[in-house]
């Protein structure tokens, strides 16, 4: 069986997209979806979507990480699929639909390669040690680190993300400096189990936990240098809560074929 798909990068964090709205593809085969994701036997991503049709929403977003396993939130992935569903025709300017964590909210750029999408709000970070922790749709690690150009991210995110608290569900593992008005961020994913050029929900997490890190009250708007480029987080904290969070920034079309499955 062929199918045929896209595959989309934001800041970096690449994809495969595929429309499922006729449901032909049975998508639960975690051995067909590893091998989609292998950069040297099959397509290449950090993860792979499935748009399908669902009641009440524009579409749902079905997400897998490049181990073939189901995933929480994927925020750069959210705001690709967006521009997906736009290049298809489904969405214009906005949408809403449903994903893993519930329902999201997006809107689109005319030339349909940035997108802001709403996340969820979030009342919860705890600490430990000298880090955060909190959810932002997947869960992560939140660590201020010196150096972070020439840091192994690799090496210090794997040994965080195995450890005896965070062994059994893992934990995304984000490494954050300060850099000119915002910050720059490296993380390394649980389910891709190595370092991705940018995480939507990694730097979601770094603005939020930063705010309260720094006593910031308000309408904040955090900037975020990743590795694959720049996002830019907005946001309302009363203290007590973070609202009206949106992960703003590019979704680009790489390319698009055929692969027999």
């Amino acid at each position: 069986m062929n199918i045929h798909f896209y595959k989309y990068q934001g800041a970096g964090n690449d994809f495969i997209m595929v429309d499922n709205r006729n449901n032909n593809i049975d998508h639960h085969n975690p051995r067909l979806i590893s091998h989609l994701c292998d950069r040297r036997f099959g397509i290449g991503g950090d993860g792979i979507m499935f748009l399908q049709n669902i009641t009440g929403y524009d579409f749902e977003m079905v997400y897998y990480n490049a181990d073939g396993q189901p995933s929480s939130m994927c925020g750069n992935g959210g705001r690709c699929i967006v521009a997906f569903a736009k290049h298809l025709g489904i969405i214009d300017g906005e949408t809403t639909f449903l994903a893993v964590d519930g329902p999201h909210y997006a809107k689109i750029s005319a030339s349909g390669d940035w997108v802001s999408l709403q996340m969820i709000d979030v009342d919860t970070i705890t600490t430990d040690a000298d880090a955060y922790v909190l959810n932002t749709g997947s869960p992560h690690y939140i660590k201020l680190a010196d150096g972070l150009k020439d840091k192994d991210v690799y090496h210090e995110g794997y040994a965080i993300r195995n450890n005896d608290t965070y062994r059994e569900k893992g934990i995304n593992v984000n490494f954050v400096e300060p850099m000119d008005k915002g910050y720059f961020v490296r993380t390394f994913e649980r389910g891709v189990e190595d370092e991705t050029y940018a995480c939507g929900t990694g730097v979601t997490a770094v603005a939020l936990a930063m705010a309260k890190h720094n006593n910031q009250i308000g309408k904040i708007e955090t900037p975020i240098k990743v590795l694959g480029g720049n996002i830019n987080i907005r946001f309302s904290y009363d203290g007590q809560k973070f609202t009206d969070i949106f992960l703003e920034g590019p979704a680009v079309k790489v390319f698009e074929g055929e692969v027999n499955l």
